[in-house]
């Protein structure tokens, strides 16, 4: 695939706000052909710009969840251990969110959790046995302030 145009950057970014969007809808929103954008959307999935779709599901009220954010530092940064470690995360549903990161710490992961007693258990559970694990910071929110994967606009 060429590079990515205006167009390309459009069909990604109402993508983004509404995955489940009507071609017919994407197109008229567009300017293009469905066919023409169907073609364009086939084209970004095939060179992985867009690499899956994927439900966003709400784990209740934000009053009754709190984000837990967790860095993790690893033993050793080679891609035999991050490859090993990002592995094992995608098995846990409980971990929602999961960055590569530069810095102080290799990954960051995001938990949500109905209080100390089942973050305490995913900590012993799931989190202290992630293959190559040196440390873990965990910190938990206050409140969130901005998220801007907010329910689907019209």
């Amino acid at each position: 695939m060429s590079a990515i145009d205006a167009i390309d950057r459009n069909i990604l970014r109402l993508l983004r706000i509404d995955a489940r969007m009507s071609n017919a809808r994407l197109a008229a929103e567009i300017g293009l052909s469905p066919s023409a954008c169907l073609r364009r959307i086939k084209l970004l999935e095939e060179a992985g710009v867009i690499r899956g779709y994927t439900a966003l599901v709400d784990s209740g009220s934000s009053e009754d969840t709190i984000a837990v954010i967790i860095n993790i530092t690893l033993e050793r940064q080679t891609e035999e251990h991050l490859d090993r470690f990002e592995a094992a995360v995608r098995k846990h549903p409980e971990i929602r969110e999961c960055f590569l990161m530069t810095g102080g710490s290799d990954y960051l992961l995001r938990v949500e959790v109905a209080g100390a007693g089942e973050f305490e258990r995913i900590h012993k559970e799931i989190l202290s046995t992630l293959p190559g694990v040196l440390r873990i910071h965990s910190s938990f929110s206050i409140r969130n302030v901005l998220a801007t994967r907010s329910k689907k606009r019209r």
